[in-house]
């Protein structure tokens, strides 16, 4: 064979010359570039592009790709920063993912094919929220209207500022609340205007009362007033002894419109009368009126019925042979029946009590029921809607004038008393109102008490016995013998009306947001899955969710949530479910 040695070979034109033939190279071979087929081994670095297809491995301990590469076969490698297929990745040893890391879909959801018994590390039926308040760890939440959520609790009782109604003396005040216009009514004698009857409608905001002008109803002395509301008509009644008319007892309808009132005719009930207690019986949808017939000095029930701007009565009933005073009436929707409550001067000053059921426009009676055997005065009768019961209080002339309570349950005509309550021993009582606080579930009663001051106070009964809060000073002002309450079921407030006697007998009116629980039947939204401080964002186990963070718990028993926000297996008020036990420490958070 020949051999051929050149240090170059050229074209005869100057280009690169053809070898039709092929060239077999046993050594090294140097070019500047390549094109076309290469079919054998390469070892070392391609520097450039390749263009075309390479049947073979290429093995090398770096490649860089600043395209796509797509490979229609399996990729094996051993690390890589991030991968985006368009196929299925199927990963033989495991997905490992760095702590703090996740796993999720761009948009949509992450499907996972079985029943997720291998699975852990979930957070199912949590929820992020901003921390209004601190909240611990297990703690029961509720949503507030911003969002944010606080810890179940009872909120303080907090009373507002003094609001003048009348600049001049005042007495005999009786409120009633008209919920079709959710306005506050105050009945009173104007000693600073002839005696005269007059109201005024007041409008509470928060723990603020603001009043319109008053209104006169009875130009005339103007004794013994008592107001109630009849909410089908959406009336306000008020009765009340006509002193410069021989003691009449009369009636007058008032139509509240804005922040004033109308009112119609006035009605004469009868002659002589006094010591006035209306209500509404709901039942027989009547104005039933309690009062002492001072002419025969007996007691007697009539029957009202409002017609437009009017009313009318059917036969007044007789229901105590003797004298009586301090006569008070509620009615109890339980038993659709009317309880008129009294201290009986016939029998030596007794708490007496009386059932007594509307028919028509007529009303009939049980027999008398004594729950105090003791001179009492200052009696109050209200109906417990949370216990369906009738909670009467009175101060107790026998012992010390104290503050006492007593629990009447309805059964047919006829009525029964728990043994009776201290409620007040500080000091002499020498006035009281109550009305129910459906809001906070509580009696609260409004007192003159040490030092003359006004006092409220709150009282949770369970039908069979009275728990006593802690006493609010309404005013430290002197607090006026006669005083009154109403509730606003709008703005969840009590109002107290009374006379001022270091103001001249002014009237006036404070709004008492009684100690209640922010839990209602709807804003229950779960349990905290860890400690939150306040403004802060945490975890809250919301419905489906579990939280772990519980002691004591009955397994397999639903817990509800108490006003304080702690978990029972028996029901609150509101009844609201925090869910089912699933061990002694864990709770499956669900709602009713």
């Amino acid at each position: 064979m020949s051999e051929l040695r050149a240090s170059s070979i050229s074209s005869r034109k100057g280009n690169s010359p053809r070898l039709p033939d092929g060239v077999v190279v046993t050594g090294v071979t140097t070019s500047t570039s390549f094109s076309g087929n290469l079919t054998g081994n390469v070892t070392g670095n391609i520097i450039g592009n390749v263009t075309g297809n390479v049947n073979g491995n290429i093995i090398g301990t770096a490649g860089t790709f600043s395209g796509n590469v797509s490979i229609g076969g399996t990729l094996s490698q051993e690390d890589v920063t991030s991968i985006d297929s368009v196929g299925v990745i199927t990963a033989r040893n495991g997905i490992k993912v760095s702590a703090g890391q996740s796993i999720s879909a761009v948009s949509g959801i992450v499907t996972y094919y079985g029943d997720g018994s291998q699975l852990s590390g979930i957070e199912h039926g949590v929820v992020n929220f901003v921390a209004s308040g601190t909240i611990a760890n297990g703690a029961t939440v509720i949503i507030n209207a911003d969002g944010t959520v606080s810890v179940v609790s009872i909120e303080s009782a907090s009373i507002g500022s003094a609001v003048t109604f009348e600049t001049g003396q005042v007495s005999y005040p009786s409120a009633a609340y008209d919920s079709a216009n959710n306005r506050v009514v105050i009945a009173y004698k104007d000693n600073g205007n002839s005696n005269y009857g007059t109201a005024v409608v007041g409008t509470v905001s928060g723990t603020s009362i603001s009043f319109g002008t008053p209104v006169v109803f009875e130009s005339g002395e103007t004794n013994f007033i008592s107001a109630t509301y009849d909410p089908d008509e959406e009336k306000v009644v008020i009765v009340y002894t006509d002193g410069g008319d021989s003691d009449k007892g009369k009636a007058v309808v008032g139509t509240v419109s804005g922040t004033s009132i109308s009112f119609g005719s006035l009605v004469e009930i009868g002659t002589n009368f006094r010591s006035f207690g209306a209500t509404y019986d709901t039942n027989s949808n009547k104005v039933v009126i309690a009062f002492q017939d001072q002419g025969n000095n007996v007691g007697k029930g009539v029957v009202g019925t409002v017609s437009g701007t009017s009313i009318s009565f059917g036969t007044a009933v007789q229901f105590n042979s003797g004298e009586v005073s301090d006569v008070v009436s509620t009615f109890d929707s339980s038993n659709n029946k009317v309880v008129i409550a009294y201290r009986d001067q016939g029998n030596s000053g007794h708490g007496t009590a009386i059932v007594g059921t509307v028919s028509g426009t007529s009303i009939s009676f049980g027999s008398e029921t004594v729950f105090e055997t003791s001179a009492i005065q200052y009696t109050q009768n209200i109906y417990d809607s949370g216990n369906g019961k009738t909670n009467i209080f009175y101060m107790d002339g026998g012992d010390s004038d104290k503050g006492k309570a007593v629990i009447g349950t309805v059964s047919g005509t006829s009525i029964s008393f728990t043994t009776p309550e201290v409620f007040y021993d500080t000091a002499v009582i020498s006035a009281l109102s109550a009305v129910y606080d459906s809001n906070a579930s509580k009696s609260v009663i409004g007192i003159r008490g040490a030092s003359a001051y006004g006092y409220a106070i709150p009282i949770t009964s369970d039908g069979s016995s009275f728990s006593v809060g802690s006493s609010t000073v309404i005013t430290t002002n002197a607090y006026g013998p006669s005083a009154t309450s109403a509730f606003d079921s709008d703005q969840k407030k009590v109002v107290f009306a009374y006379y001022n006697p270091d103001e001249s007998d002014k009237g006036k009116a404070q709004v008492y947001n009684a100690p209640s629980t922010n839990l209602t039947t709807e804003n229950y939204i779960g349990i905290a899955a860890e400690a939150i401080s306040n403004g802060a964002t945490g975890k809250i186990n919301v419905v489906t969710g579990t939280n772990i963070g519980q002691t004591g718990l009955t397994t397999a028993k639903s817990h509800y949530i108490q006003n304080d926000g702690s978990l029972s297996t028996s029901a609150g008020d509101p009844s609201v479910v925090a869910g089912t036990a699933i061990s002694d420490t864990k709770i499956l958070v669900r709602k009713s």
